[in-house]
């Protein structure tokens, strides 16, 4: 039976919709993140799960049970902010302490439980400090220590990395997925950083302006979007528009050979091919020869642009060491027909075109 069910769920301020009738069922112990750019209503939905928001229509239950009117001190949930909201007068054992105390549990049993969350965030020795004497990072595994700490059934997070820098960021993305499979809360994590989003959660639900347009596991997400919208959200993809044509696409008047299964000649589409899936060798070895209009490192991979005759593509290659073709180098670039989607060509709206 599904632990955590959102049904027909919507939330209106007067004729402003943040969400419209979203349904999603999570399972007991899943790690689901919503993912989405900012006002696409991922937050409205987390904070209407805790109780912090009153849903205008839908319904709400956890293991069986409505909660949708219920208030947030009832549903017994976890929740971590962006802020952290520790309090700064009190030291790390009293601040994971401090929900235990609420719920009147026994002075022997809160040191026992505290002991352990303290332990599971690998803040044992912190446990006398404040705040202010903690990096970003040991405070974040703080506020998760106290939300744990009261065996939430579902633990709920809201932008939790957002504050730390980039390396520590993403060393936390590891050490937060660790927490969770040590303990097996359910948990529901807003991010609009699809990179945190893909590399520790169990599913994804991609969100479009109060919609809920993907739901399905990490590596489906990225291979195979659902809307224009999430292919270009969701890492980077190149995305050029043709007709079909006996043989292939024909783009900007030159023919690229590819199966158009499930497609009519003079049918508009569009090609879809992702930057790491693309070869970049020299220009006249068969592929299609173009120039290399800008070159960036990041280290582990180099990003190229080439102009070619069907227009710019982003190509991305790993570091093998060796330094790659410059800046207006002639090149050529391929890819496997496998590694290419095609798809109606839609407008604006996400309309099919014709």
């Amino acid at each position: 039976m599904t632990f955590l069910a959102l049904e027909s769920l919507s939330k209106s301020y007067g004729t402003v919709t943040v969400l419209e009738a979203v349904d999603l069922s999570i399972e007991r112990g899943e790690f689901v993140s919503l993912l989405g750019p900012s006002g696409c209503g991922k937050s409205t939905t987390l904070l209407m799960v805790a109780g912090l928001v009153e849903p205008t229509a839908g319904r709400i239950s956890l293991d069986g049970q409505d909660i949708t009117r219920l208030a947030p001190n009832r549903r017994g949930l976890g929740i971590v902010f962006q802020s952290y909201a520790l309090f700064p007068h009190m030291t790390v054992a009293n601040n994971v302490s401090f929900g235990l105390e609420m719920r009147n549990v026994a002075r022997a049993e809160r040191d026992r439980r505290v002991a352990e969350a303290l332990a599971l965030v690998r803040l044992s020795s912190m446990a006398e400090r404040y705040p202010r004497q903690l990096s970003g990072g040991q405070r974040q595994r703080v506020a998760i220590a106290r939300a744990l700490v009261i065996q939430p059934p579902v633990l709920l997070l809201d932008e939790p990395l957002s504050n730390l820098d980039a390396k520590l960021r993403e060393e936390m993305q590891f050490e937060l997925r660790r927490i969770q499979q040590s303990v097996g809360t359910t948990t529901i994590m807003v991010t609009h950083d699809q990179a945190e989003a893909l590399s520790i959660s169990d599913r994804v639900v991609v969100m479009e302006k109060g919609r809920m347009t993907q739901v399905d596991v990490p590596y489906q997400v990225y291979e195979q979007p659902a809307t224009p919208f999430i292919s270009s959200f969701v890492g980077k993809m190149n995305r050029l528009e043709g007709i079909t044509r006996q043989g292939g696409v024909e783009i900007s008047g030159h023919l690229v050979p590819l199966a158009a299964n499930g497609f009519n000649d003079g049918d508009p589409v569009a090609l879809l091919v992702r930057p790491e899936k693309i070869g970049l060798g020299k220009a006249g070895n068969g592929g299609l020869d173009g120039r290399v209009t800008s070159r960036f490192f990041f280290g582990s991979y180099w990003l190229f642009t080439v102009e070619t005759p069907i227009g710019p593509l982003l190509v991305s290659l790993p570091n093998h060491g060796a330094e790659p073709p410059g800046e207006g180098s002639q090149v050529s670039v391929s890819w496997s027909q496998d590694s290419v989607r095609l798809v109606a060509a839609t407008n604006e709206n996400g309309e099919a075109n014709g």
